[in-house]
């Protein structure tokens, strides 16, 4: 388990380029985000995407997974977007929302589970330059919290790195984050409806 010490707002290009090499080498890691830290790993990975879910105890038969992205452009690779849902990405991203589109075929099995996908295109430096770099989409869940006292092991990078030690490789420390989930946005249906503001 490694544990990199990284400025937020100007990010140590050295550390981004290994968390990048990690995740090509099927690694889960963990990294800060505008809406907490969460676990990532190559959304393209069928294997780290699975062993992602096992960590988190999801089933991706019953709930969508989600991908950050660098751009809407790159997002319509991977989710069908109409044209008023564009429109309305456009406006709001990047920034603090998840939008959930039905999902295309480029996406590994776990994501056919469920015929849609979270979209995410966070308004972070350290997510940029991770997905800039990265050319693929990066697969992120938050950290789980089942009660008060789960909070400091998803907040504080220290933690962190203990509770998950031998299940991810790497955690970009950038210091202690709040939690501050993002408004979902459920578009499967071509309309806009907010399942959580």
């Amino acid at each position: 388990m490694k544990l990199l010490k990284i400025i937020a707002e100007n990010p140590n290009d050295k550390y981004i380029s290994e968390t990048i090499r990690s995740m090509i080498d099927g690694d889960i890691v963990c990294v800060p985000t505008d809406s907490g830290y969460a676990i990532a790993c190559n959304a393209l990975n069928n294997s780290a995407v699975s062993r992602l879910c096992a960590i988190k105890n999801i089933d991706s038969r019953k709930k969508s997974l989600s991908i950050m992205c660098s751009s809407i452009a790159s997002a319509a690779e991977y989710a069908k977007i109409s044209d008023n849902i564009f429109k309305s990405m456009r406006k709001n991203l990047p920034g603090h929302y998840t939008y959930i589109l039905p999902a295309l075929s480029k996406l590994p099995k776990e994501f056919k589970n469920r015929k849609e996908v979270g979209i995410r295109i966070p308004d972070n430096k350290v997510c940029t330059l991770l997905l800039q770099e990265a050319q693929f989409p990066i697969m992120i869940t938050s950290l789980p919290t089942y009660n008060e006292a789960d909070i400091d092991y998803a907040t504080e990078p220290e933690l962190i790195a203990q509770r998950y030690n031998g299940k991810i490789t790497l955690v970009l420390n950038a210091g202690y984050i709040p939690l501050n989930p993002t408004t979902i946005i459920d578009c499967t249906s071509g309309e806009e409806i907010i399942v959580r503001e």
